[in-house]
């Protein structure tokens, strides 16, 4: 019995995102309505949860045959939820801007967008060419108007898809809700940006899983 409530406390106290995921996973319930979830109770056969007032079962299959079988029993049932659920073992939880070589990256495509929206903008006269600095590198800005026509809507078709792949492969997986202040932070930074941004967010799950011991999906 002891061993059965140290699990039960333990549980309760550091894996509170594995019983939310139990039930998104084997109850059909939303992140949202799993949010909170304590384990009640444990059994050779169920755990037993709760959220929001509600109590769910979740079965066993094969039953236990005592509780040293737990550990390994719980673990495995985390894989198979976030399997199930399609979402990493890594909560993306923090926006990190762009530093170094991707600040300047990041600010040469904002410039771009800036200056480059419209075609006109980079002929002699339109306040863009005379005001910031195509002025003073004509041969460069009239490159840039006679390619406009491919140059810029690739720029921007390729951000675009890019910034799909955030959305569907990224921030969904890693349990950012859509729509949240976090979600549109990466999602404004990868529109800009691109790569910088899916690259930021592998160096999180990287330092995240070595605190985990280097665990991986």
């Amino acid at each position: 019995m002891a061993n059965k409530e140290f699990i039960i406390k333990h549980m309760n106290a550091d894996h509170g995102d594995s019983l939310q995921f139990y039930l998104q996973a084997y109850s059909g319930i939303t992140a949202r309505e799993s949010k909170g979830a304590t384990l009640e109770d444990l059994t050779l056969s169920n755990l037993i949860l709760k959220a929001h007032g509600t109590r769910y079962t979740i079965p066993f299959q094969p039953p236990m045959k005592d509780y040293t079988e737990a550990r390994s029993r719980l673990v495995a049932l985390h894989k198979e939820s976030l399997t199930k659920l399609g979402r990493s073992d890594v909560t993306l939880t923090e926006y990190r801007g762009p530093r170094g070589l991707q600040a300047v990256i990041f600010g040469l495509v904002v410039f771009t967008y800036a200056t480059c929206w419209q075609r006109s903008n980079l002929l002699p006269g339109a306040f863009v060419y005379e005001n910031m600095g195509f002025k003073f590198v004509p041969d460069f800005a009239y490159f840039i108007y006679r390619i406009w026509p491919v140059f810029f809507p690739s720029v921007v078709g390729i951000h675009v898809v890019e910034s799909v792949a955030m959305a569907v492969l990224r921030l969904k997986p890693m349990g950012v809700p859509v729509g949240s202040g976090l979600w549109f932070a990466w999602m404004g930074s990868c529109f800009i940006e691109g790569y910088g941004s899916f690259a930021r967010i592998r160096d999180i799950v990287q330092e995240e899983r070595a605190k985990k011991g280097g665990k991986k999906d």
